[in-house]
């Protein structure tokens, strides 16, 4: 098993901002869309190039390189879809009569995928709470090949302890995957953690503009890397030239929209959780106890996520009136974008999840999902606080000290 050896962590901004190639004098400073689907080649035999470009193609091979950067790893491994990322991965790992453990807690296409898909091919999924090590150990079998984890959690924002189920999987020879989308590499780093994958979709945070679909895999083992790269290969499901020459320009400002967004989310978490109407607040910065150990020692820089969700009393506020009436907050099944952005996920990302598996993992009617985007916050605050006022079942009182700090439904 070849497995890349750590180097020195880098420049996160550097490498995103620059990329992973070293620049030579004539070089262009972005790296060219090469639209080309096929190219020369010096004989019989090929040669160590580019042929295909459903096998591979420059464009896509330098985001790939600046991905496994950003973990210290090898060039990754691009998909048109983050769901496109997933199925390549289990297709890599898991063959008819294999078992998977998943977080209750993950996307709802992630479930669907396991549940409606790779079932029909003779994969079983048991569904735990990943967010405690030991149920995960427990739902192990000796035909377990993967566990598959989301943290923080979509859309619950519970945290995994990436290290402690690493350690378990090891125990067993199992592969762990976490799903890093809602932090990136920028801010939680898998692989250091004792993870075998790092799984993206590129689509949110790291493209950063709602400009282009994507999906990543990163791993340090390169002999994992080669397998999902010919499950790719035969699939044709690699990412097109144009959506990774825009997810590459989305990757340049990352660390810095990252930091703006989290700040700002904290900030509206702990607002949220005066405003009534609002039974809960869902973000990494509100947790207490093991969650809070966890967050500290698995988020750099002091950042939690740009995500913070909340549970509307459904009672008091109607919900499908709140959404119709934000106006600068946009009411859409995305996360990661620059704008601020609301999904109710009980109806958008986890429709097709069964209600039952849905209320357990605690996705309400009542949950909604929020983007923070680079608004400023008294902006994002005040469309909350109109579409709470346009939606009570009651007559709304606005109350506190600068006038806008609590919502009371008479």
């Amino acid at each position: 098993m070849a497995v890349h050896a750590r180097s020195v962590p880098h420049d996160v901004f550097a490498l995103c901002a620059h990329g992973a190639a070293a620049p030579g004098a004539g070089d262009p400073l972005l790296t060219p869309i090469v639209q080309s689907t096929t190219y020369r080649q010096a004989g019989l035999g090929g040669g160590p190039g580019h042929a295909y470009s459903r096998v591979s193609n420059p464009t896509v091979s330098a985001l790939e390189a600046a991905l496994g950067a950003i973990e210290d790893a090898p060039p990754g491994a691009c998909f048109g879809t983050g769901l496109g990322a997933e199925f390549a991965l289990f297709l890599s790992v898991l063959r008819a009569g294999d078992h998977c453990v998943c977080g209750d807690k993950v996307y709802g296409g992630t479930t669907r995928l396991l549940r409606q898909t790779l079932a029909d091919l003779g994969v079983r999924t048991t569904f735990v709470d990943a967010t405690d090590p030991e149920r995960v150990r427990a739902a192990i079998t000796p035909q377990t090949r993967l566990i598959f984890v989301e943290t923080p959690a979509n859309p619950t924002l519970e945290l995994t302890d990436i290290r402690a189920v690493a350690s378990i999987a090891k125990e067993h020879g199992v592969l762990l995957a976490v799903d890093n989308t809602f932090l990136t590499g920028v801010i939680q780093r898998p692989l250091d953690l004792g993870a075998d994958v790092s799984v993206y979709s590129t689509t949110k945070f790291i493209d950063g503009h709602s400009a282009a679909l994507g999906g990543a895999l990163v791993a340090r083992d390169e002999s994992l890397l080669e397998r999902i790269r010919f499950i790719r290969k035969c699939t044709g499901g690699i990412q097109s030239p144009q959506n990774a020459w825009l997810t590459l320009q989305g990757l340049k400002t990352l660390p810095l929209r990252l930091e703006r967004q989290c700040r700002t989310a904290v900030e509206l978490a702990s607002w949220l959780t005066g405003v009534e109407g609002v039974v809960r607040v869902y973000h990494p910065s509100l947790s207490g106890g093991d969650a809070a150990r966890i967050a500290s020692s698995q988020h750099t820089g002091g950042l939690h996520g740009g995500v913070v969700s909340l549970e509307l009393d459904t009672e008091r506020v109607d919900v499908a009136g709140f959404l119709r009436s934000l106006r600068l907050c946009s009411v859409v099944e995305h996360v990661g974008s620059v704008e601020t952005l609301v999904t109710h996920p009980g109806t958008m990302t986890h429709a097709d999840v069964p209600r039952e598996q849905r209320i357990a993992a605690g996705l309400t009617d009542g949950l909604l999902r929020i983007s923070v985007g680079l608004e400023g916050l008294a902006s994002i605050q005040s469309d909350l606080l109109s579409a709470l006022r346009a939606s009570a079942r009651e007559r709304v009182v606005v109350s506190g000290e600068r006038g806008a700090s609590c919502v009371s439904v008479a």
